[in-house]
Parts: structure tokens; C-alpha cells; sequence
């Protein structure tokens, strides 16, 4: 027995250390791989650290305080801007500003930026570079909205040359605002103007210009309006005042439109024209047919007030007239004032029956007829349905020059006896047609027309 204990413990002993030998190994394994995860780690740190190290030292971005413009201290540093306008995508009336998409440039020199070249080739960099040297502040003076394009990334271009020549380039889509004058809407022509400053610099630390002249200012041929026609682009500048902070440069893309004159000639003149020439209608109606006319001068007074409430709906409330106001308002005084012709005319022709009712009760005319009947044909009758009146014959009763101007149907019907009678009604019927025509009605057909069309030839001689 104990000779198979000390075999038993003999042989637990080598079995621990076993055991012991392979713990340290696996150990000893471990910390070398760690060790060289370590090592790699630090050793791939080092080679971005020594590119980005590279590439800042080549340009110098650390070596100084980009905070600062160049040269500070010094003289004012030159600022060159040039502009392609993209598209001018539109103008707005209502809220008086016009939306334009634009490449905005600038050039200006930066010796902190100059780094050596065997080429003489520029560096080409995205918008990261931007936040980290300095760039001209440029904003849009009385801008409403704007943006930098951002789709896929910043829409932002910065080209550093050898000897510290920068070019930064911007797409901008801007909102701006654009005053107006509609006072001969909508034969007008518009001008407005964006303006670009700088924020902070003054005219002695920072000189804003158009680099090549009116030649700095570039457009795509396609660039085109519905409602305007665009005649030209052209490049200002001057210095702006600010009481509490001094002079600055500003830059003005000035652009003349003209708005095209045939959408409004079919949505507008030509509805109040006809609307106009449709009143005149009711001089040529009877003036017994009351429901014709008043209805015919009602419609065309509600349809002018239709036009000049869209008109004016789609338009800024403006303290003056427009030019299609006056248009307007004049049309809707001659549809209105054919209703107050009508209004004469009937007021007139009731006043000439009374006088001509008591003139007959008066004095009675008999003209040798038994019995005589008078009966009033209104404007439903016309003179060839009188003549067809049966068993009647037609009677001039007096003469033609001395006819009033009504009709009037004289039936004269003569019994003798009454023997007579029974064999049936034989007489002699006298129709008197007098025309239904008032002297207004005729005047008014040659006064209206004629005050209309020299109406519209002074106002297009003087607007056009």
C-alpha cells in the first residue's frame, strides 16, 4: 500500500506540472499577442499622424492664426469676385423678391498658404479645408433666404496655387428682395439687384471688386421666364455707410426684365373690352323689354367687378394706381353708365306717355268712326304682327313726319246697324306703328363707341 501511494503521488506531481508549464505558455502567448496589437496600433497611428502631418506642414495650417486676414495690420486686402448665374428661377409680385441659383467666387492671395512646387500645380480641396483657414466673409444684403447646395456633399470648391493664390467657389441658391414699381402694371419693366458685402471688414481691411469688369458676370443662355424677358445682366459697385461701423464695398448684379404683355392681353383687357361692348347691346333692344336690358346692364357690371377683384388679388396692395387699374376702372364706368342710360331712357319715355295720355283724354279723335279702340303693343309685338291682325286694315292716321316714338295700333271699328252685326263685324281698322326708339338709344350707339376706342388709343399711346 505504500508503494502505490507514492507512485499515485508521484504521478499527480508530474501532472501539476504539466499543467503549470502550459499555463505560462499560453500566458507568455497572450502577452506577445497583445504586445504586437500594441505595436501595429501604434505603428498605423503614426503613419496618419505623420500624412496628416504631411499635408498640414506642406500648407502650413498650423504654423499660423488663420483667425486673422492676411496681411493684418497692413493695407486692405484685395478681394476679386466673379458670378455665373445658374438659373433665375423666379419672380415674385406678391412678395416683391426674385429667387436666383449662382456660382460665387473669389480670389485672393494668402503667402501663409504658399507651399513649394516643382510643377507649379494647384491643390484641389473640398469644404473641411474651408473651416480651418481663412475665407472672405461675403453676404447677401437684404437676402431673405439662402443656402449653400449640399447634395451629395457641400457644393464648396477651394484651389490653393503655389504661391498662395486662393480661389474659393460657392453654389448658392438666394432669395432677395426686389422693390418694385407697378405703377404701369403690366406694361412694366422691372430692375433688381443682388448685393454682396463683406460683414465684418471695412474698405480698410478688406477691397471687394468685380475681377474682370462687367466681364466677371456670366450666364447660361438658357436661363429664361414665363412672364418676363430677361434684357440684360450688368455688374455696379460703390461704397455702403454704416453709421456705426463705417464704409464697405458692395457689389450689385443688377438684371432689366420686361414682362410679357400677351397673357394679360387674354386674361384681362380683352374680357373687360368685350364685357364693354356686350353693354351696348341694350341700345339696339326695345326699350319696353325692361327685363332685357336691366339683366343685360346687371350681368356686365358683375362680371367687370369679377375681373378687377382677381386682378388686384394676385397683386401686392400698392398705395397708387396701375396702369390696369385705370383700364379697368374705365371700362366698368361705360358698363355702368350703360345701365344709367337705360335708367334716362325709361324714366323719360314714362313721363312722354303721361303727357301724351292726358293730351288725348283731352282732345278725343274720332275721325268719323263709331267706335274706336286704342290698344298698346308693347316691345314683344313687332309692326308685321300688327299688319296680321285679322279682319283689320291698316290706316294712316297722320302723317309720317308727325309719328311719336312708340307703338301704337289704332283700331277703328265702324258699326252701322244692328242688322250689320249679325252678319258679322265689317269695319275699317287704322294701325298706327311708330317706331320704339329713344333719341338717347340713338345717340348713345355713336357716343359710346366712339368715346371707347379714343380711350384706348390714348392709353395704349401712352403705356405701350
Amino acid at each position: 500500500m505504500p508503494y502505490f501511494a507514492k507512485l499515485f503521488l508521484l504521478i499527480f506531481c508530474l501532472v501539476l506540472l504539466v499543467e503549470s508549464r502550459k499555463h505560462r505558455r499560453r500566458r507568455w502567448t497572450n502577452q506577445l499577442e497583445v504586445h504586437r496589437a500594441s505595436h501595429i496600433y501604434k505603428k498605423n497611428h503614426d503613419i496618419t499622424k505623420n500624412r496628416k502631418g504631411k499635408t498640414e506642414q506642406l500648407l502650413r495650417v498650423d504654423d499660423h492664426d488663420f483667425t486673422m486676414r492676411p496681411a493684418f495690420g497692413g493695407p486692405a486686402i484685395p478681394v476679386g469676385v466673379d458670378v455665373q448665374v445658374e438659373s433665375l428661377d423666379s419672380i415674385s409680385e406678391v412678395d416683391m423678391d426674385f429667387t436666383m441659383t449662382l456660382y460665387l467666387r473669389h480670389y485672393w492671395k494668402d503667402e501663409r498658404l504658399s507651399f513649394p512646387s516643382t510643377n507649379n500645380k494647384s491643390m484641389t480641396f473640398d469644404g473641411r479645408l474651408v473651416k480651418k483657414i481663412w475665407v472672405p466673409d461675403v453676404f447677401f444684403v437684404h437676402s431673405k433666404r439662402s443656402f449653400i447646395h449640399d447634395t451629395t456633399t457641400d457644393n464648396i470648391m477651394l484651389r490653393v496655387f503655389p504661391d498662395g493664390h486662393v480661389l474659393y467657389s460657392m453654389r448658392i441658391t438666394v432669395t432677395a428682395m426686389c422693390n418694385m414699381d407697378f405703377s404701369r402694371f403690366p406694361l412694366d419693366s422691372q430692375t433688381c439687384s443682388l448685393e454682396l458685402e463683406s460683414y465684418a471688414y471695412t474698405d480698410e481691411d478688406l477691397m471687394l471688386y468685380w475681377k474682370n469688369g462687367n466681364e466677371s458676370l456670366k450666364t447660361d443662355e438658357k436661363i429664361s421666364l414665363s412672364q418676363f424677358l430677361i434684357q440684360k445682366f450688368h455688374t455696379t459697385s460703390r461704397l455702403a455707410f454704416y453709421s456705426s461701423t463705417g464704409w464697405y464695398n458692395r457689389l450689385y448684379i443688377n438684371f432689366t426684365l420686361h414682362r410679357h404683355i400677351f397673357f394679360f392681353l387674354l386674361q384681362t383687357y380683352f374680357p373687360a373690352t368685350l364685357m364693354v361692348m356686350l353693354s351696348w347691346v341694350s341700345f339696339w333692344i326695345d326699350r319696353r323689354a325692361v327685363p332685357a336690358r336691366v339683366s343685360l346692364g346687371i350681368t356686365t357690371v358683375l362680371t367687370m367687378s369679377t375681373i378687377i377683384t382677381g386682378v388686384n388679388a394676385s397683386m401686392p396692395r400698392v398705395s397708387y394706381i396701375k396702369a390696369v387699374d385705370i383700364y379697368l376702372w374705365v371700362s366698368f364706368v361705360f358698363v355702368f353708365l350703360s345701365v344709367l342710360e337705360y335708367a334716362a331712357v325709361n324714366y323719360l319715355t314714362t313721363v312722354q306717355e303721361r303727357k301724351e295720355g292726358k293730351h288725348r283724354e283731352k282732345f278725343p279723335c274720332t275721325c268719323g268712326i263709331a267706335h274706336s279702340k286704342t290698344i298698346m303693343l308693347d316691345g314683344n309685338y313687332s309692326e308685321s304682327d300688327a299688319n296680321s291682325l285679322a279682319g283689320y286694315t291698316i290706316n294712316q292716321m297722320v302723317p309720317e313726319e308727325e309719328k311719336q316714338e312708340k307703338m301704337v295700333v289704332h283700331l277703328a271699328v265702324s258699326n252701322e246697324s244692328n242688322s250689320s252685326k249679325k252678319r258679322g263685324l265689317k269695319g275699317h281698322v287704322g294701325l298706327r306703328i311708330i317706331q320704339n326708339t329713344h333719341a338717347i338709344d340713338k345717340y348713345s350707339r355713336l357716343i359710346f363707341p366712339g368715346t371707347y376706342i379714343f380711350f384706348n388709343l390714348i392709353y395704349w399711346s401712352v403705356f405701350s
